[in-house]
């Protein structure tokens, strides 16, 4: 019986997206799906759930859980990590209020700056444990990774796990969907390529019928921006620089240094910025499940519909020799993008089948595009060489180097800032020297 292992179970929404694709899909059929959570009230949840959707679908793959991480991951033919170490409270809140006290402003910091830098130190560790645990337990097995900071935590399993990894994030499968929703455009036969980094990724090429589709899409931009919406950053992102981007405004509002400033307030408002929007995500999270637990948990007749996501999809190309394409993150092995360092991971179009993941080649993007990945993967990079090699001074070279956080404090507050960090998570973090 082959074999899917959950890392991160008690995700119980995601795992339903995931695993509940897997029950609907007839190539993987008897497949034993294994759940490991360290929280077990939501492992159970989730057991529960799923097993309630392999009923209502007639599926015949079996639901276990486990409490033994080795034990779950044993013969794994491929493993899915939906983790996060820290959770909200107390680790969400520390990444935010420790920084505001310095007047640094964040929306999601789950990515880079400096909430994205240290959710990567405490995660790091925990992905490395699991690379120990795959390494002796299911050694051939494909990781995929769904766990933000994408970019590093992909690039950490891949360069220093030993384990086969692809990051899989799906901004790139609704950044399209998204631009033509907001500016009432039709999808029906649209061709586009897309390439660069986790969270800016570029909507490089688009059009229909041999007609590229930029010129019409910026004028509609132009247009849009006269009025109040939900993705001005984007939009302003596109129309100064050339091309859209994947991830949402909300996160691409800090990635760059040009947004949220607190010499410019008025920026807030202008790009309709969601400050804290994090946080409040997962409170309403945490109070949305004890109103959804119910309905998902005790419903012996719930169902599922195949979600957009690729997990499943990866699976059955494996299964079927049967080839599809996806974005996936990569190592820039060979200089996939030619001009961004090859050290780091990259966003572009995989084909899958079943001998595996194969990316494909890009080149150059235009000059500007890779001059602004460049500056979130220096911070990356720093980040890995702070975890790799436990060094403080690391630590403080990725929170320089961070766009946003540059852009508002001087050298002193951001090393002071980082020190703070580190006391505030305690436990959370591995020591530094």
């Amino acid at each position: 019986m082959s074999k899917i292992t959950f890392l991160g179970a008690g995700s119980s929404v995601f795992a339903k997206n995931v695993l509940g694709d897997v029950l609907l899909t007839p190539a993987l059929q008897g497949y034993e799906i294994a759940l490991f959570d360290i929280d077990r009230e939501r492992l159970q949840d989730s057991e529960r759930m799923l097993n309630n959707i392999r009923q209502t679908a007639q599926s015949s793959c079996r639901i276990q859980a486990y409490t033994d991480r080795k034990e779950a991951l044993r013969g794994a033919k491929f493993v899915v990590n939906a983790i996060q170490v820290g959770g909200y409270d107390p680790c969400t809140i520390t990444d935010f209020e420790v920084p505001k006290k310095y007047g640094l402003r964040q929306t999601i910091a789950d990515t880079i700056g400096i909430g994205g830098i240290f959710r990567n130190l405490r995660t790091i560790p925990v992905m490395l444990d699991f690379a120990r645990d795959i390494r002796e337990m299911c050694p051939d097995a494909w990781f995929l990774n769904y766990t933000n900071p994408m970019a590093v935590l992909t690039n950490v399993m891949n360069t220093y796990g030993g384990v086969q990894t692809v990051g899989l994030c799906h901004s790139v499968q609704s950044c399209v969907p998204e631009l033509f929703r907001l500016l009432e455009m039709d999808m029906t036969g649209v061709k586009f390529k897309i390439a660069g980094i986790n969270h800016m990724a570029w909507l490089l090429e688009i059009s229909k019928d041999g007609v590229d589709l930029y010129p019409e899409i910026k004028r509609r931009a132009v247009e849009k921006q006269k009025e109040k919406h939900h993705d001005m950053v984007r939009l302003e992102m596109m129309l100064r620089f050339g091309y859209y981007i994947t991830e949402s405004s909300e996160h691409s509002a800090e990635y760059h240094p040009y947004f949220i400033k607190r010499n410019y307030p008025e920026l807030i408002e202008r790009f309709n910025i969601p400050l804290d929007e994090y946080p409040r995500r997962c409170v309403n999270q945490i109070e949305g499940w004890k109103s959804m637990r119910d309905s998902l948990v005790n419903n012996t007749d719930l169902t599922h519909h195949r979600s957009h996501e690729y997990a499943s999809y990866i699976f059955e190309a494996m299964e079927t020799n049967v080839p599809i394409k996806i974005g996936g993150n990569v190592m820039n092995t060979g200089g996939l993008i030619a001009n961004l360092p090859r050290e780091a991971c990259v966003e572009v179009s995989c084909l899958v089948d079943r001998s595996g993941i194969a990316p494909t080649y890009v080149g150059n993007l235009p000059p500007q595009l890779a001059a602004l990945n460049r500056t979130n993967i220096n911070t990356q990079l720093l980040t890995i060489e702070a975890a790799i090699t436990g060094k403080k001074e690391h630590i403080y070279h990725a929170a320089m180097l961070d766009p946003h956080t540059a852009a508002e404090l001087s050298i002193d507050d951001i090393v002071s800032l980082c020190d703070d960090l580190i006391k505030e998570h305690g436990d959370w973090l591995p020591k530094f020297q």
